[in-house]
């Protein structure tokens, strides 16, 4: 005899399973995997595995023995959330810090909560932010890009970000948008490759994971606002700056393939594109006025709290609804 099972909302089928969704965010992650191997190398090889396979054990330990439920952690999203976290640090971040990251993404922001779809907050964010805020030196050095860079260290560098900071135009102008493009810049490693992340981006679009709407809305907004912030410098210098913004940093990586976590982002597609437009503003105030060269991390964790509020008053319409007032 079949039981009626009761569950949150939403109620709605897509025909993708939870592991369908997560491996197939997986396989959009690779071209920037890719990409990181051959610039940054070993170092970037050994974060990776390492938080892997530190949030796969972390999440079957607490889920066994703390929780004392089944281990889900075949359905891939363990497994997502180290590929992410490892991708939002510096290929020669210490080994035992990248473990301490992934024990807070999962312990504290994803089973604190109860586990998958209880979740508040992106937990590799979660993780990326606690490591910022707790060892920031070593979050912040990042070593220079090397093709087929072997070396678990090396020469390090400003990135795209802090030169945008330091607000030189000259230095500006002259950044190299092709090598942001192809991944020969500074940064996290799983950020540095524009092309690499859009192509991701056309997979996740081609196989229906996600949608346009948080990403494009993101993207315009923070290329709109930097523009008409820098017009006072010219139109020439204002199209620079705002391309600049799109192209470095975490915006890509975090528009695609952070916002648009379905536990964590809109249900509705309004509320989707305000979601998207709020963290675009949130990220470039950071990025010109705040502390930090960098605010996509912030902005997405900050709207991810403000989701429920978003979820509560934009409501999709009752089934039928427009017909009966019709």
């Amino acid at each position: 005899m079949n039981k009626l099972v009761v569950s949150p909302s939403p109620h709605i089928h897509s025909g993708l399973t939870t592991a369908q969704c997560m491996y197939g965010v997986l396989i959009a992650l690779l071209p920037a995997f890719f990409v990181s191997l051959y610039y940054f190398g070993l170092g970037a090889l050994l974060v990776t595995v390492t938080a892997v396979l530190s949030c796969v054990v972390f999440e079957y330990l607490i889920q066994k023995y703390l929780l004392k439920g089944q281990p889900t952690i075949a359905n891939g999203s363990a497994i997502l959330t180290g590929v992410l976290l490892a991708f939002n640090l510096p290929s020669n971040l210490p080994l035992w810090i990248v473990v301490i990251g992934s024990l807070f993404a999962i312990g504290v922001g994803k089973m604190a909560f109860g586990g998958l779809g209880n979740n508040i907050f992106n937990p590799a964010l979660a993780g990326r932010i606690f490591l910022l805020i707790s060892f920031p030196q070593q979050m912040t050095t990042w070593p220079r890009p090397q093709a087929f860079n072997m070396a678990l260290d090396g020469e390090t560098g400003a990135t795209t970000l802090n030169i945008l900071k330091r607000g030189n135009i000259d230095e500006i102008i002259n950044i190299d948008v092709m090598e942001m493009l192809i991944g020969n810049a500074g940064g996290s490693f799983g950020e540095v490759s524009a092309i690499a992340l859009l192509a991701g981006f056309a997979y996740l679009l081609l196989k229906r994971i996600i949608t346009w709407h948080i990403p494009v809305s993101i993207i315009a907004t923070v290329f709109l606002f930097s523009f008409f912030v820098t017009l006072h410098e010219g139109i020439e210098y204002a199209l620079i700056f705002a391309e600049l913004q799109i192209f470095s940093g975490g915006l890509l990586l975090g528009a695609i393939f952070m916002a648009t976590d379905y536990v964590t982002s809109p249900m509705t597609r309004g509320g989707m594109i305000l979601y998207g437009v709020l963290i675009g503003i949130i990220t470039v105030v950071i990025r010109l006025w705040g502390a930090y060269p960098e605010g996509m991390s912030f902005a997405i964790f900050i709207m991810n709290g403000v989701t429920p509020l978003i979820n509560n008053y934009m409501r999709p319409k009752r089934y039928g609804e427009v017909a009966k007032n019709g």
